[in-house]
C-alpha cells in the first residue's frame, strides 16, 4: 500500500496493490463541508476518466462532487457509508473512504500532489 496522493480538487487516492486505487476525500475537505449527511457513490463496473464526477457527498453545509484522480473501472464502493455517512468526518483517510478504481495509466496516479505538496496547497487557500 503506498502513501495517499492528492488531487486540487481534495481527494486523495492510494496504490492499494499495484492496480488498484482506493479514493476518499481529504480531512480538507471534510472540515469543509461539515457534518456529511448523504453519499452517493458510483456504480461497480462503471468506468470513470480522471477528473470525472464518481461520486456526490452533501453535508449540513453544501454538497459537492468527488472527482476521479484516476481513470479506470470502479470495482468496489465503500458500502458502508449508505447506512452511515457520518464515517467521512469520522475517519476521512480511513474507514470514510468511497470506491476503489482499477488504474488504467499509472502515469495520472504518479502525477497526484505528494502530501507535502498538497500541504503547501492547502495552505495556500488560507
Amino acid at each position: 500500500m503506498s502513501d495517499p496522493k492528492f488531487t486540487d480538487d481534495h481527494e486523495w487516492a492510494r496504490m492499494d496493490d499495484g492496480s488498484v486505487v482506493t479514493v476518499g476525500i481529504t480531512a480538507f475537505a471534510q472540515d469543509q463541508l461539515g457534518e456529511v449527511v448523504f453519499v452517493e457513490l458510483p456504480k461497480v463496473g462503471s468506468s470513470v476518466g480522471q477528473g470525472d464526477e464518481a461520486a456526490v457527498v452533501e453535508s449540513v453545509k453544501a454538497a459537492g462532487e468527488v472527482k476521479s484522480p484516476v481513470s479506470g473501472e470502479i470495482v468496489a464502493v465503500n458500502e458502508a457509508l449508505v447506512d452511515n455517512p457520518a464515517l467521512v468526518n469520522e475517519d476521512p483517510v480511513g474507514e470514510g473512504w468511497f470506491y476503489k478504481v482499477k488504474v488504467e495509466d499509472d502515469s495520472e496516479f504518479a502525477s497526484l500532489m505528494e502530501q507535502t505538496a498538497y500541504d503547501q496547497f492547502v495552505e495556500g487557500l488560507a
